[in-house]
């Protein structure tokens, strides 16, 4: 086996998962992540499909993320006194298993961490590749040399612009920005949540934890907005200008977003690139091929290609230039599928308009009695299980 010492930027959902399937083929994975620890916080992601759970299963995590649940009803959306104007089943949007981001990036660190060396709150500063390997450096840690290295670091992937150019290359803004924090459960929803919708804004708060606490999730229309995204005073700063007076329970989220302990705000977009590997780097999860927080397959797409890379690595022996290769051609139909899920849900999702708005309401309303109200959740079903995975588990002791 080669290049069995490799870099993982990134530890959400794509670098763990990745550095557990590199373990288990024989391989010796690091991460490296800025932040100090892992990351808390964050929206409801879904897995759905037997492509999805299989691989959960394969990786003995599939009982923890059972018992991390969501556990999520309906969703009502609501006037701006509170009243509900429409109600949408569960089983309209959601999928086999839901669970916070936050959980399951816990639970993938628990099951990489023995085998897995951890560096955190650092980050690449410079990748020098040769014919036998990589030279990095970071921020903090001294200069080490890796025979591969991995971006798994998000729609902003420093590993990203670091091999292939600037983000601007490749991102594509779908025109909102979302912002994202807990808070307490005041209003007592049970396994629920309450939506308002006004023109090119949408405001929700959910239940979670059992009802412990609760997530406020802000979407609101804009161009691309000149913002650092480590500059959390100016973030919290423009969601209040645009939600200040919005009505609902706006003005008391944004009282509550002053104390929040893992308040989260960011651009929506896809990354969409021509190759996704130059020579001995490659990227994985969004970080390759983001379809966006309104697709509802970014953590699916993430678990799945972690999978394909790490098995194509051991079952070309480590040979990066062949497993590449054939990571691209085995991803790239169901990565594309994925990202279409994105397209067109942001003006559904904000619409333009109070009275476009009003309308999705009505029609949310007769949804669940319509003949074609299961559609969304049979399409976002095929397109997740629209991939056949190679068996990769036992090529290590082959």
């Amino acid at each position: 086996m080669k290049n069995r010492n490799v870099l993982i930027s990134g530890a959400s959902v794509a670098g763990p998962a990745l550095a557990y399937w590199l373990r288990r083929h024989g391989f010796n994975p690091t991460i490296v992540e800025r932040a100090p620890a892992l990351r808390d916080g964050g929206y409801a992601v879904d897995f759905r499909g037997e492509v999805h759970l299989s691989i959960l299963r394969d990786m003995g995590v599939l009982a923890d993320l059972e018992r991390a649940r969501t556990g999520m009803g309906s969703m009502a959306y609501v006037n701006s006194a509170g009243k509900v104007q429409a109600k949408l089943p569960a089983d309209l949007f959601a999928g086999d298993i839901e669970i916070l981001r936050g959980d399951l990036v816990r639970i993938l660190y628990d099951a990489t961490k023995e085998h897995t060396e951890y560096i955190f709150g650092d980050s690449i500063t410079s990748l020098t590749e040769d014919d036998h390997g990589v030279s990095v450096t970071f921020e903090r840690t001294p200069p080490r040399r890796f025979d591969l290295v991995i971006g798994a670091d998000g729609l902003h992937s420093n590993t990203r612009r670091l091999t292939f150019g600037p983000e601007e290359r490749f991102v594509r803004h779908l025109g909102l920005y979302c912002a994202i924090f807990t808070t307490s459960n005041y209003l007592g929803l049970d396994h629920t949540g309450h939506a308002y919708r006004t023109g090119g804004k949408l405001v929700m708060l959910h239940s979670s934890r059992h009802n412990a606490e609760a997530r406020a999730v802000f979407y609101f229309a804009a161009p691309e907005l000149d913002l650092d995204r480590r500059d959390v005073a100016r973030q919290q700063a423009v969601l209040a200008e645009q939600y200040t007076g919005n009505g609902w329970q706006s003005d008391r989220l944004l009282s509550e977003m002053r104390h929040a302990p893992d308040f989260y705000f960011d651009s929506v977009g896809q990354v969409r690139m021509d190759a996704w590997t130059r020579g001995r780097v490659a990227l994985v999860g969004d970080a390759a091929s983001c379809p966006s927080s309104l697709s509802g397959m970014g953590s699916g797409l993430a678990l799945v290609g972690a999978y394909v890379l790490a098995g194509e690595l051991a079952a070309a022996h480590g040979d990066h230039r062949v497993a590449f290769a054939r990571y691209e051609e085995e991803l790239r139909e169901y990565a594309a599928g994925c990202q279409k899920m994105g397209d067109g849900v942001a003006g559904l999702m904000v619409p333009g308009s109070r009275f476009v708005a009003g309308l999705l309401n009505r029609y949310y309303k007769l949804m669940p009695y319509l003949p074609g109200k299961n559609m969304a959740s049979k399409i976002a079903r095929r397109t997740a299980e629209n991939i056949t995975l190679r068996d990769y588990r036992d090529l290590a002791r082959r």
